[in-house]
Protein backbone atom coordinates (compact mmCIF):
# COMPACT_ATOMS: atom_id res chain seq x y z
CA UNK A 1 0.00 0.00 0.00
CA UNK A 2 1.40 2.80 -1.03
CA UNK A 3 1.17 6.13 1.03
CA UNK A 4 -0.65 9.21 -0.72
CA UNK A 5 1.47 12.48 -1.19
CA UNK A 6 0.47 14.92 1.08
CA UNK A 7 -1.71 17.89 -0.48
CA UNK A 8 0.27 20.70 -1.74
CA UNK A 9 -0.36 24.31 0.11
CA UNK A 10 -1.83 26.84 -1.36
CA UNK A 11 0.53 29.32 -3.04
CA UNK A 12 0.84 32.50 -1.33
CA UNK A 13 0.19 36.03 -3.61
CA UNK A 14 3.38 36.82 -4.72
CA UNK A 15 4.01 40.41 -3.16
CA UNK A 16 3.85 43.93 -4.45
CA UNK A 17 7.06 44.91 -6.36
CA UNK A 18 7.99 48.52 -5.37
CA UNK A 19 10.17 51.15 -6.57
CA UNK A 20 13.69 50.81 -5.96
CA UNK A 21 14.58 54.30 -7.53
CA UNK A 22 13.43 57.70 -6.19
CA UNK A 23 12.76 60.61 -9.40
CA UNK A 24 14.75 62.92 -7.83
CA UNK A 25 17.92 61.35 -7.28
CA UNK A 26 17.88 59.57 -11.01
CA UNK A 27 15.13 60.36 -13.30
CA UNK A 28 16.42 57.90 -15.81
CA UNK A 29 16.56 54.99 -13.83
CA UNK A 30 13.01 55.58 -12.37
CA UNK A 31 11.51 56.06 -15.38
CA UNK A 32 12.87 52.87 -16.99
CA UNK A 33 11.89 50.86 -13.19
CA UNK A 34 8.76 52.34 -13.24
CA UNK A 35 8.12 51.50 -17.35
CA UNK A 36 9.29 47.64 -15.87
CA UNK A 37 7.84 47.73 -12.42
CA UNK A 38 3.72 49.32 -13.36
CA UNK A 39 4.11 46.72 -16.76
CA UNK A 40 4.41 49.56 -19.49
CA UNK A 41 6.63 47.64 -22.11
CA UNK A 42 9.18 44.26 -22.11
CA UNK A 43 12.34 44.98 -23.59
CA UNK A 44 13.23 41.71 -23.54
CA UNK A 45 12.19 40.76 -27.21
CA UNK A 46 15.10 39.82 -29.65
CA UNK A 47 15.30 42.89 -31.85
CA UNK A 48 16.99 45.51 -29.45
CA UNK A 49 14.90 48.60 -29.86
CA UNK A 50 11.83 47.08 -30.64
CA UNK A 51 9.63 46.60 -27.31
CA UNK A 52 6.58 45.48 -26.70
CA UNK A 53 3.52 47.46 -25.74
CA UNK A 54 2.24 45.30 -22.55
CA UNK A 55 -1.95 46.12 -22.45
CA UNK A 56 -1.66 48.75 -19.83
CA UNK A 57 0.57 50.99 -21.82
CA UNK A 58 -1.14 49.94 -24.98
CA UNK A 59 -4.83 51.23 -23.35
CA UNK A 60 -2.80 54.24 -22.73
CA UNK A 61 -1.84 54.96 -25.88
CA UNK A 62 -5.07 53.46 -27.25
CA UNK A 63 -6.73 56.43 -25.85
CA UNK A 64 -4.26 59.00 -27.01
CA UNK A 65 -5.18 57.71 -30.58
CA UNK A 66 -8.99 58.45 -29.85
CA UNK A 67 -8.78 61.37 -28.84
CA UNK A 68 -6.07 62.35 -31.70
CA UNK A 69 -9.07 60.57 -34.44
CA UNK A 70 -12.01 63.27 -33.02
CA UNK A 71 -9.43 66.09 -33.49
CA UNK A 72 -8.42 65.01 -36.88
CA UNK A 73 -12.16 64.29 -37.75
CA UNK A 74 -13.13 67.93 -36.16
CA UNK A 75 -10.69 69.68 -38.17
CA UNK A 76 -11.63 68.18 -41.82
CA UNK A 77 -8.79 65.29 -42.19
CA UNK A 78 -9.67 61.72 -43.40
CA UNK A 79 -7.99 58.81 -42.52
CA UNK A 80 -6.06 56.69 -44.75
CA UNK A 81 -3.42 53.23 -44.55
CA UNK A 82 -0.96 52.98 -46.69
CA UNK A 83 1.37 50.29 -47.32
CA UNK A 84 4.52 49.52 -45.37
CA UNK A 85 7.41 49.20 -47.74
CA UNK A 86 8.48 51.76 -50.42
CA UNK A 87 10.11 50.48 -53.70
CA UNK A 88 13.72 52.36 -53.13
CA UNK A 89 13.06 54.18 -56.71
CA UNK A 90 10.39 56.41 -54.79
CA UNK A 91 12.89 56.57 -51.44
CA UNK A 92 15.34 58.10 -53.85
CA UNK A 93 12.92 60.52 -55.83
CA UNK A 94 13.69 62.76 -52.88
CA UNK A 95 17.32 63.34 -52.57
CA UNK A 96 16.81 65.77 -49.16
CA UNK A 97 14.82 62.90 -47.73
CA UNK A 98 18.04 60.70 -48.15
CA UNK A 99 20.49 63.33 -46.64
CA UNK A 100 17.63 62.85 -43.29
CA UNK A 101 16.87 59.27 -43.06
CA UNK A 102 19.54 57.36 -45.75
CA UNK A 103 21.40 56.21 -42.78
CA UNK A 104 18.55 55.00 -40.65
CA UNK A 105 16.26 53.01 -42.68
CA UNK A 106 15.61 48.94 -43.05
CA UNK A 107 16.22 47.07 -46.16
CA UNK A 108 14.84 44.32 -47.55
CA UNK A 109 16.66 42.49 -50.19
CA UNK A 110 15.12 39.46 -50.80
CA UNK A 111 11.29 37.74 -50.92
CA UNK A 112 11.52 34.42 -49.70
CA UNK A 113 14.56 32.98 -51.59
CA UNK A 114 14.41 35.54 -54.48
CA UNK A 115 16.73 38.60 -54.36
CA UNK A 116 14.80 41.23 -55.00
CA UNK A 117 15.35 43.40 -58.63
CA UNK A 118 14.77 46.49 -56.11
CA UNK A 119 15.01 46.81 -52.76
CA UNK A 120 12.04 47.95 -50.67
CA UNK A 121 12.49 50.68 -47.32
CA UNK A 122 10.30 49.78 -44.61
CA UNK A 123 8.81 53.20 -43.86
CA UNK A 124 10.79 55.43 -41.92
CA UNK A 125 7.66 58.37 -42.63
CA UNK A 126 5.34 58.25 -45.45
CA UNK A 127 6.20 61.50 -47.42
CA UNK A 128 7.69 58.97 -50.79
CA UNK A 129 4.80 56.13 -50.28
CA UNK A 130 2.16 58.58 -49.97
CA UNK A 131 3.22 61.40 -52.53
CA UNK A 132 4.25 58.83 -55.33
CA UNK A 133 -0.12 58.08 -55.03
CA UNK A 134 -1.38 62.07 -54.43
CA UNK A 135 -0.96 63.12 -57.87
CA UNK A 136 -3.87 59.90 -58.85
CA UNK A 137 -5.69 61.61 -56.26
CA UNK A 138 -5.26 65.15 -56.94
CA UNK A 139 -6.19 66.74 -60.74
CA UNK A 140 -7.74 70.12 -60.78
CA UNK A 141 -8.54 72.46 -57.74
CA UNK A 142 -12.02 71.02 -56.99
CA UNK A 143 -9.71 67.97 -55.29
CA UNK A 144 -8.06 70.68 -52.88
CA UNK A 145 -7.75 70.64 -50.30
CA UNK A 146 -6.33 67.25 -49.30
CA UNK A 147 -5.74 65.88 -45.77
CA UNK A 148 -5.20 63.08 -44.82
CA UNK A 149 -3.51 61.22 -41.91
CA UNK A 150 -2.80 57.86 -40.61
CA UNK A 151 -1.46 55.90 -37.31
CA UNK A 152 0.93 53.24 -38.09
CA UNK A 153 4.47 52.06 -37.21
CA UNK A 154 7.24 53.68 -38.95
CA UNK A 155 10.75 51.88 -38.52
CA UNK A 156 14.53 53.78 -37.80
CA UNK A 157 17.37 52.42 -37.35
CA UNK A 158 18.25 53.96 -34.02
CA UNK A 159 22.22 54.01 -32.74
CA UNK A 160 21.69 55.89 -29.79
CA UNK A 161 20.85 54.52 -26.22
CA UNK A 162 17.09 53.12 -26.31
CA UNK A 163 14.53 53.82 -23.90
CA UNK A 164 10.77 52.68 -23.63
CA UNK A 165 8.44 55.08 -25.34
CA UNK A 166 11.44 58.00 -25.89
CA UNK A 167 13.40 56.42 -28.62
CA UNK A 168 12.89 53.14 -30.19
CA UNK A 169 13.31 51.25 -33.56
CA UNK A 170 9.71 50.85 -34.10
CA UNK A 171 7.55 53.52 -33.14
CA UNK A 172 3.70 54.07 -32.90
CA UNK A 173 3.59 57.04 -35.31
CA UNK A 174 0.44 59.56 -36.59
CA UNK A 175 1.41 61.88 -39.38
CA UNK A 176 -1.03 63.96 -41.02
CA UNK A 177 -0.04 64.46 -44.79
CA UNK A 178 -2.29 67.23 -46.53
CA UNK A 179 -2.19 69.71 -49.56
CA UNK A 180 -3.44 72.66 -50.89
CA UNK A 181 -3.71 74.61 -53.64
CA UNK A 182 -1.87 77.90 -52.27
CA UNK A 183 1.22 78.38 -49.81
CA UNK A 184 -1.61 81.01 -48.08
CA UNK A 185 -3.92 77.45 -47.63
CA UNK A 186 -1.09 75.81 -46.04
CA UNK A 187 -0.22 78.27 -43.87
CA UNK A 188 -3.48 78.82 -42.07
CA UNK A 189 -3.46 74.83 -41.81
CA UNK A 190 0.03 74.79 -39.85
CA UNK A 191 -1.99 76.72 -37.32
CA UNK A 192 -4.71 73.92 -37.32
CA UNK A 193 -2.12 71.75 -36.83
CA UNK A 194 -0.87 73.43 -34.08
CA UNK A 195 -4.33 73.78 -32.52
CA UNK A 196 -4.31 69.96 -32.82
CA UNK A 197 -1.35 69.51 -30.76
CA UNK A 198 -2.40 71.71 -28.16
CA UNK A 199 -5.74 70.22 -27.55
CA UNK A 200 -3.92 66.67 -27.55
CA UNK A 201 -1.03 67.40 -24.94
CA UNK A 202 -3.74 69.59 -22.76
CA UNK A 203 -5.87 66.34 -22.43
CA UNK A 204 -2.09 64.80 -21.17
CA UNK A 205 -1.64 67.77 -19.01
CA UNK A 206 1.06 68.62 -20.63
CA UNK A 207 2.61 72.29 -21.46
CA UNK A 208 5.42 72.10 -23.71
CA UNK A 209 7.32 74.81 -25.64
CA UNK A 210 6.85 75.64 -29.38
CA UNK A 211 10.23 76.63 -31.25
CA UNK A 212 10.43 77.15 -35.14
CA UNK A 213 13.98 74.97 -36.09
CA UNK A 214 16.51 77.26 -37.68
CA UNK A 215 17.25 76.75 -41.44
CA UNK A 216 19.91 74.18 -40.15
CA UNK A 217 18.06 72.53 -38.16
CA UNK A 218 14.73 71.90 -40.16
CA UNK A 219 13.53 68.55 -41.50
CA UNK A 220 15.16 67.69 -44.27
CA UNK A 221 13.10 68.83 -47.38
CA UNK A 222 11.36 70.97 -45.34
CA UNK A 223 10.40 74.69 -46.32
CA UNK A 224 10.31 75.46 -42.07
CA UNK A 225 9.80 73.26 -39.20
CA UNK A 226 8.11 73.84 -36.06
CA UNK A 227 8.82 71.73 -32.95
CA UNK A 228 6.85 70.95 -29.46
CA UNK A 229 9.26 70.46 -26.96
CA UNK A 230 8.18 69.27 -23.28
CA UNK A 231 10.77 69.67 -20.42
CA UNK A 232 11.20 66.34 -18.74
CA UNK A 233 11.68 66.45 -14.94
CA UNK A 234 15.43 65.93 -15.77
CA UNK A 235 15.88 69.14 -17.22
CA UNK A 236 16.31 67.90 -20.51
CA UNK A 237 13.86 67.95 -23.17
CA UNK A 238 11.24 65.48 -25.44
CA UNK A 239 10.08 66.16 -28.60
CA UNK A 240 6.64 65.33 -28.42
CA UNK A 241 5.26 66.58 -31.85
CA UNK A 242 6.85 68.38 -35.07
CA UNK A 243 4.70 70.03 -37.86
CA UNK A 244 6.49 70.73 -41.37
CA UNK A 245 6.06 73.35 -43.68
CA UNK A 246 7.05 71.54 -46.97
CA UNK A 247 5.71 74.52 -49.53
CA UNK A 248 5.50 72.91 -52.77
CA UNK A 249 9.28 71.57 -52.09
CA UNK A 250 7.92 68.15 -52.10
CA UNK A 251 5.52 68.42 -54.75
CA UNK A 252 7.73 69.17 -57.34
CA UNK A 253 9.94 66.17 -56.96
CA UNK A 254 6.43 63.80 -57.10
CA UNK A 255 4.90 66.02 -59.85
CA UNK A 256 1.92 66.66 -57.34
CA UNK A 257 -0.48 69.51 -59.52
CA UNK A 258 -3.49 70.39 -60.06
CA UNK A 259 -5.01 72.36 -62.97
CA UNK A 260 -6.26 75.92 -61.16
CA UNK A 261 -9.28 77.62 -62.66
CA UNK A 262 -7.81 79.35 -65.45
CA UNK A 263 -6.65 75.83 -67.22
CA UNK A 264 -2.83 75.90 -65.92
CA UNK A 265 -0.75 73.45 -63.90
CA UNK A 266 0.04 74.50 -60.56
CA UNK A 267 1.91 72.31 -57.66
CA UNK A 268 0.13 72.08 -54.75
CA UNK A 269 1.51 73.38 -51.39
CA UNK A 270 2.00 70.70 -48.85
CA UNK A 271 2.71 70.04 -44.38
CA UNK A 272 2.99 67.47 -42.29
CA UNK A 273 2.44 67.35 -38.48
CA UNK A 274 3.60 63.81 -36.52
CA UNK A 275 2.93 62.47 -33.14
CA UNK A 276 4.41 59.37 -31.69
CA UNK A 277 4.51 57.19 -28.63
CA UNK A 278 6.66 59.56 -26.92
CA UNK A 279 3.10 61.27 -25.89
CA UNK A 280 3.26 58.02 -23.29
CA UNK A 281 7.21 58.36 -22.31
CA UNK A 282 6.47 62.10 -21.43
CA UNK A 283 3.23 60.81 -19.55
CA UNK A 284 4.88 58.62 -17.60
CA UNK A 285 8.01 60.97 -16.57
CA UNK A 286 6.64 64.05 -16.01
CA UNK A 287 3.49 63.27 -14.18
CA UNK A 288 5.03 60.19 -11.96
CA UNK A 289 6.55 59.83 -8.08
CA UNK A 290 8.30 57.45 -6.76
CA UNK A 291 5.25 55.27 -6.03
CA UNK A 292 4.70 55.39 -9.61
CA UNK A 293 2.78 56.20 -12.34
CA UNK A 294 -0.13 59.15 -12.05
CA UNK A 295 -1.77 59.57 -14.81
CA UNK A 296 -3.91 61.97 -15.93
CA UNK A 297 -7.81 61.02 -16.00
CA UNK A 298 -7.98 62.21 -19.97
CA UNK A 299 -5.73 59.41 -20.58
CA UNK A 300 -6.18 56.87 -17.88
CA UNK A 301 -7.25 53.31 -18.66
CA UNK A 302 -9.02 53.61 -14.97
CA UNK A 303 -10.55 56.58 -13.54
CA UNK A 304 -11.66 55.06 -10.82
CA UNK A 305 -11.35 52.39 -8.99
CA UNK A 306 -13.62 51.24 -6.29
CA UNK A 307 -12.03 49.00 -3.32
CA UNK A 308 -14.42 47.10 -1.07
CA UNK A 309 -13.17 47.12 2.83
CA UNK A 310 -14.61 43.92 3.32
CA UNK A 311 -15.21 42.44 7.09
CA UNK A 312 -16.41 38.96 7.66
CA UNK A 313 -20.12 38.34 7.69
CA UNK A 314 -20.92 41.76 5.85
CA UNK A 315 -19.22 41.47 2.55
CA UNK A 316 -22.94 41.56 0.68
CA UNK A 317 -24.57 44.24 1.01
CA UNK A 318 -20.69 46.27 0.48
CA UNK A 319 -19.61 44.48 -2.61
CA UNK A 320 -23.50 45.59 -3.69
CA UNK A 321 -23.13 48.86 -3.09
CA UNK A 322 -19.59 48.79 -4.84
CA UNK A 323 -21.41 47.45 -7.76
CA UNK A 324 -24.29 50.05 -8.21
CA UNK A 325 -21.77 52.82 -7.45
CA UNK A 326 -19.73 51.93 -10.28
CA UNK A 327 -22.27 51.16 -12.76
CA UNK A 328 -23.57 54.88 -11.80
CA UNK A 329 -20.06 55.84 -12.44
CA UNK A 330 -20.27 54.07 -16.04
CA UNK A 331 -23.53 55.14 -17.30
CA UNK A 332 -21.65 58.85 -16.70
CA UNK A 333 -18.94 57.49 -19.19
CA UNK A 334 -16.20 57.09 -16.76
CA UNK A 335 -13.74 54.29 -16.87
CA UNK A 336 -14.33 52.57 -13.69
CA UNK A 337 -13.15 48.91 -11.71
CA UNK A 338 -14.33 47.46 -9.18
CA UNK A 339 -11.10 45.42 -7.39
CA UNK A 340 -12.98 42.76 -5.38
CA UNK A 341 -10.24 40.41 -5.23
CA UNK A 342 -9.25 38.33 -2.62
CA UNK A 343 -6.68 40.27 -1.60
CA UNK A 344 -6.17 42.92 1.37
CA UNK A 345 -6.67 46.65 1.09
CA UNK A 346 -3.04 47.36 1.53
CA UNK A 347 -2.42 45.45 -1.72
CA UNK A 348 -5.39 46.82 -3.92
CA UNK A 349 -3.97 50.83 -2.44
CA UNK A 350 -0.21 49.14 -3.88
CA UNK A 351 -1.16 48.24 -7.20
CA UNK A 352 -3.49 50.89 -8.34
CA UNK A 353 -1.03 53.39 -6.67
CA UNK A 354 1.78 51.66 -8.76
CA UNK A 355 -0.32 51.83 -12.44
CA UNK A 356 -1.49 56.12 -11.27
CA UNK A 357 -4.94 55.32 -11.02
CA UNK A 358 -6.01 59.21 -10.70
CA UNK A 359 -9.48 58.43 -8.40
CA UNK A 360 -9.36 55.49 -5.76
CA UNK A 361 -12.86 55.08 -4.14
CA UNK A 362 -13.03 52.94 -0.58
CA UNK A 363 -16.58 51.46 1.00
CA UNK A 364 -16.96 49.58 3.81
CA UNK A 365 -19.46 49.05 6.66
CA UNK A 366 -18.89 51.98 8.46
CA UNK A 367 -19.46 53.86 5.21
CA UNK A 368 -22.97 52.14 4.20
CA UNK A 369 -24.34 53.39 7.87
CA UNK A 370 -23.50 56.97 6.77
CA UNK A 371 -23.82 56.85 3.23
CA UNK A 372 -20.59 58.07 2.23
CA UNK A 373 -17.74 56.84 0.52
CA UNK A 374 -14.40 57.44 0.88
CA UNK A 375 -12.59 59.54 -2.32
CA UNK A 376 -8.54 58.96 -2.56
CA UNK A 377 -6.94 61.27 -5.56
CA UNK A 378 -3.45 59.29 -6.80
CA UNK A 379 -1.63 63.29 -6.66
CA UNK A 380 -3.01 64.00 -3.80
CA UNK A 381 -5.99 64.45 -0.93
CA UNK A 382 -8.52 62.12 0.40
CA UNK A 383 -12.21 63.18 1.29
CA UNK A 384 -15.38 61.80 2.46
CA UNK A 385 -18.25 62.11 -0.12
CA UNK A 386 -22.24 61.81 0.28
CA UNK A 387 -22.85 58.62 -1.54
CA UNK A 388 -26.12 60.01 -3.31
CA UNK A 389 -23.96 62.78 -5.23
CA UNK A 390 -21.02 60.34 -5.35
CA UNK A 391 -21.07 60.88 -9.56
CA UNK A 392 -21.17 64.41 -9.30
CA UNK A 393 -18.01 64.46 -7.09
CA UNK A 394 -16.28 61.94 -8.45
CA UNK A 395 -16.48 63.82 -12.04
CA UNK A 396 -15.37 67.30 -10.26
CA UNK A 397 -12.34 66.07 -8.36
CA UNK A 398 -11.33 64.45 -11.60
CA UNK A 399 -11.56 67.61 -13.38
CA UNK A 400 -9.37 69.00 -10.47
CA UNK A 401 -6.96 66.08 -10.71
CA UNK A 402 -6.49 66.94 -14.64
CA UNK A 403 -6.31 71.19 -13.83
CA UNK A 404 -4.00 70.65 -10.80
CA UNK A 405 -1.19 68.14 -12.78
CA UNK A 406 -0.90 70.89 -15.91
CA UNK A 407 -0.74 73.66 -13.61
CA UNK A 408 2.19 71.71 -11.72
CA UNK A 409 4.09 71.15 -14.83
CA UNK A 410 3.66 74.51 -16.17
CA UNK A 411 5.29 76.46 -13.17
CA UNK A 412 7.96 73.49 -13.15
CA UNK A 413 8.23 74.58 -17.16
CA UNK A 414 8.62 78.01 -16.36
CA UNK A 415 10.97 77.80 -13.89
CA UNK A 416 13.61 75.78 -16.54
CA UNK A 417 13.74 78.41 -18.88
CA UNK A 418 16.67 80.98 -18.60
CA UNK A 419 18.13 83.55 -20.89
CA UNK A 420 21.55 84.46 -21.15
CA UNK A 421 23.53 86.64 -23.22
CA UNK A 422 26.92 84.73 -23.64
CA UNK A 423 27.83 81.43 -23.19
CA UNK A 424 29.38 81.64 -19.87
CA UNK A 425 26.55 82.35 -18.60
CA UNK A 426 24.29 79.64 -19.86
CA UNK A 427 26.56 76.73 -18.38
CA UNK A 428 25.77 76.68 -14.96
CA UNK A 429 22.04 77.37 -15.28
CA UNK A 430 20.81 74.08 -16.88
CA UNK A 431 17.38 73.48 -18.12
CA UNK A 432 16.16 75.03 -21.58
CA UNK A 433 18.80 78.42 -21.80
CA UNK A 434 17.85 81.21 -24.80
CA UNK A 435 20.55 82.91 -26.37
CA UNK A 436 20.95 85.70 -28.77
CA UNK A 437 22.37 84.03 -32.44
CA UNK A 438 23.02 85.04 -35.81
CA UNK A 439 22.01 83.68 -38.69
CA UNK A 440 25.13 81.76 -39.45
CA UNK A 441 24.83 77.77 -38.96
CA UNK A 442 28.30 77.79 -37.75
CA UNK A 443 27.17 80.22 -34.56
CA UNK A 444 24.44 77.51 -33.64
CA UNK A 445 26.61 74.38 -34.06
CA UNK A 446 29.29 76.60 -31.81
CA UNK A 447 27.16 77.24 -29.11
CA UNK A 448 25.76 73.71 -29.18
CA UNK A 449 29.46 72.08 -28.96
CA UNK A 450 30.74 74.54 -26.34
CA UNK A 451 27.15 73.48 -24.01
CA UNK A 452 27.01 70.30 -25.18
CA UNK A 453 23.14 70.60 -25.97
CA UNK A 454 20.87 70.37 -28.77
CA UNK A 455 19.01 73.14 -30.74
CA UNK A 456 15.21 73.45 -30.12
CA UNK A 457 15.15 77.02 -32.17
CA UNK A 458 13.22 80.39 -31.86
CA UNK A 459 10.42 80.66 -29.18
CA UNK A 460 7.22 80.80 -31.01
CA UNK A 461 5.25 81.59 -27.76
CA UNK A 462 7.28 84.34 -26.33
CA UNK A 463 8.99 87.30 -27.89
CA UNK A 464 11.88 85.89 -30.07
CA UNK A 465 14.00 89.18 -31.99
CA UNK A 466 17.41 89.40 -31.04
CA UNK A 467 18.40 92.39 -33.51
CA UNK A 468 19.74 94.39 -30.50
CA UNK A 469 21.91 91.85 -28.94
CA UNK A 470 25.23 90.52 -29.76
CA UNK A 471 25.61 86.62 -31.34
CA UNK A 472 26.49 84.61 -27.84
CA UNK A 473 29.21 82.51 -30.18
CA UNK A 474 30.59 85.39 -32.66
CA UNK A 475 30.10 88.60 -31.35
CA UNK A 476 28.89 89.86 -34.40
CA UNK A 477 24.94 91.42 -34.25
CA UNK A 478 22.61 88.53 -33.38
CA UNK A 479 19.39 88.04 -35.40
CA UNK A 480 17.11 85.40 -32.89
CA UNK A 481 17.06 84.19 -29.48
CA UNK A 482 17.28 80.71 -29.80
CA UNK A 483 16.73 78.41 -27.15
CA UNK A 484 19.19 74.98 -26.22
CA UNK A 485 18.96 72.03 -24.07
CA UNK A 486 20.21 68.75 -23.23
CA UNK A 487 17.62 66.33 -25.33
CA UNK A 488 16.27 62.50 -24.91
Amino acid sequence: MTSKAPPKAASAPAAPIALTRKKSDDFMEWYLEVCDVAELSDKRYAIKGMNIWRPYAYKVMHNIDEFTRKEMARSGHDEVLFPLMIPESYFRKEQEQIKGFGGEVFWVDFAGENKLEERLVIRPTSETAMYSIFPLWIRSHADLPLRTFQIVNVFRYETKQTRPFMRVREIHFFEDHSCFATYEDSEAHMNVDLEVVRNCLTRLALPYITSRRPDWDKFPGAHYSVGCDVVMPSGRTLQCATVHQYKDNFSKAYEITYEAPDGTRKNVHQTTFGMSERLVGATVGVHGDDRGLVLPPEVAPIQVVVVPIIFKGKEKPVLDACADVARRLRDKGLRVHVDDRDRNAGEKYFHWELRGVPLRLEIGPRDLEKQSVMTVRRDAGKAIVPMATVEAEVEKLLQHVQADLLERQTKFQAGQIHRAHKIEEARPLGGIVVLPVCDKATCGHGVEEALDYKTLGVPMDEPSDASRERCAHCGEAAKDWIRFARTY
